[in-house]
């Protein structure tokens, strides 16, 4: 992932560090870990970094939930999309055995623990196709994005090493 955060930090080179923060928070697969990954790189303050990154991780999460089945509906309907589509839905409903047990702390502990494959939009995607409401799973997701921050926090900061000192 670091890989990743520095190519992102490269090509937005020019932009001040809280938007190049923002952005990666936005982004599949980064998101927020990323987010704050890349703040720390670029020496944003946390107390300014936390919120730009919560807040880019967050915006897509709606979108997810409200139209990506009607939008993957569609494109399968395509001999182009249908095998990508395929897959996606095939990868997301294979991580779902996580979250339908005990769908709120499942999806909000999927979305929180910072693994591969991990995080807001394949919480919000596997949501979707389980057709969890908007209503139940948004809570979930935010609860995840919660505990992905104290966690990335500790993690990007170096707070764990402040702490035990």
């Amino acid at each position: 992932m670091e890989g990743l955060v520095n190519w992102f930090i490269e090509v937005l080179q020019g932009i001040s560090g809280e938007w190049v923060s923002f952005i990666i928070s936005m982004v599949p697969i980064l998101e927020l870990r990323g987010g704050l990954l890349a703040a720390s790189l670029l020496n944003v303050d946390i107390l300014t970094a936390v919120p730009i990154c919560i807040i880019g991780n967050i915006i897509p999460i709606p979108f997810i939930l409200w139209f990506i089945t009607p939008i993957f509906t569609w494109l399968k309907k395509t001999k182009i999309f249908r095998p990508m589509v395929e897959k996606l839905e095939s990868k997301a409903l294979g991580k779902s055995e996580k979250i339908e047990k005990g769908y709120f702390w499942g999806l909000a502990l999927f979305v929180g623990i910072p693994l591969p494959g991990t995080g807001a939009w394949t919480g919000a995607l596997i949501a979707s196709l389980l057709g969890i409401k908007f209503k139940k799973a948004f809570p979930a997701i935010l609860v995840g994005i919660a505990i992905a921050t104290i966690i990335m926090s500790i993690v990007s900061y170096g707070l764990l090493g402040a702490i035990i000192r």
